[in-house]
C-alpha cells in the first residue's frame, strides 16, 4: 500500500520515520525546494500541493487544523481514505473541505519516531482494522467509537508527552537544586522514565505507590509536598482544558 502524506512538520516526518518500513511512501508539500531534503531522509517522491489529484489515494493529513481549507483549495479529485491527524478536526469538518471514500480520525503523538506513540482512532468502522494496522507501525493503537472520545482523549494521546516534559524537567530541577549536577540529574530522571513504562503497564498506579511508600519514609515526604501543591488536580483540569480545546 501506497500512503500519501499532506505536510511535513513533526508529526508528519515523525510518523514517517515509523512507517517507511511497512509501507510506501510519498510526501505533498506546499514548497518542494524547500521539502527536497525528504527524497533522501526517506527514500520517498515529493509533489507539490498545487493541484495535486488524490484520487483513490490513501492521504495522511498531517498539517495543522488551520490549514486544512488552504489544503482543500490545492488539491483535486477523490480519496479512498482520509486518515486525519488535525486535533480537534471533526469528520463532517473534512467531509465538507475534501472529497473522500472514507474518514478516519487519528491522534497520535511525537513518539511515532521511535514506533512508540500511543494513536486513537475512530471513523468508519469499515475502515478499522485497515486503520490499527497501519498506525500499529508507530505504536500502541486504540479504537474509539466517537468523536468526542477521540477529542478526550487527544489531552493524553497527542499532548502527554509535553505534559510529561514537564514531570521530567521540574525533577531534574528538583534534583540539581539540592545540589546534583546537571548531567547527572538528566541521565537518572531519563532512565526513571525507561523504566517507568513497563511498571506502569504491570499494575495500577495506586498499587505501584502503596508499594514504594513506606511509613515516614522519603517518597512519603514527596508525595505530600505535590498534594499541597494540587498536582494531581492540575493535572485533572489540564485534560479538562485540552479537550475544551478540542471544541471550539
Amino acid at each position: 500500500m501506497t500512503l500519501t502524506i499532506i505536510g511535513a512538520g513533526a508529526m508528519a516526518k515523525a510518523m514517517a520515520n515509523g512507517l517507511k518500513d511497512r509501507y510506501t511512501l510519498e510526501f505533498v508539500v506546499r514548497d518542494i525546494k524547500k521539502n527536497s531534503y525528504l527524497k533522501d531522509e526517506f527514500l520517498v517522491d515529493v509533489f507539490e500541493l498545487k493541484e495535486f489529484d488524490i484520487t483513490d489515494k490513501n492521504i495522511i493529513l498531517a498539517v495543522k487544523p488551520y490549514a486544512l481549507n488552504d489544503v482543500a483549495t490545492n488539491i483535486k479529485g477523490k480519496a479512498k481514505t482520509i486518515y486525519s491527524v488535525l486535533a480537534g478536526t471533526t469528520i463532517e469538518s473534512l467531509k465538507e473541505n475534501i472529497s473522500a471514500k472514507n474518514y478516519i480520525r487519528v491522534m497520535p503523538n511525537v513518539s511515532a519516531k521511535f514506533q512508540a506513540s500511543t494513536s486513537v482512532i475512530t471513523g468508519d468502522k469499515s475502515k478499522k482494522d485497515e486503520s490499527l494496522e497501519i498506525f500499529s507501525a508507530i505504536g500502541d493503537t486504540f479504537w474509539v467509537d466517537s468523536q468526542k472520545e477521540i477529542d478526550i482523549a487527544t489531552a493524553v494521546a497527542g499532548s502527554g508527552p509535553a505534559l510529561l516534559t514537564l514531570v521530567a524537567e521540574a525533577m531534574m530541577d528538583g534534583l540539581v537544586k539540592e545540589g546534583m549536577k546537571r548531567v547527572d540529574a538528566i541521565s537518572i530522571t531519563n532512565s526513571l522514565f525507561k523504566g517507568f513504562a513497563p511498571l506502569i503497564a504491570s499494575a495500577h498506579p495506586a498499587l505501584i505507590k502503596d508499594s514504594v511508600m513506606s511509613p515516614a519514609g522519603t517518597t512519603a515526604a514527596a508525595y505530600g509536598a505535590l498534594e499541597e501543591g494540587a498536582v494531581r488536580s492540575s493535572f485533572i483540569k489540564a485534560i479538562g482544558e485540552a479537550f475544551k480545546v478540542t471544541q471550539r
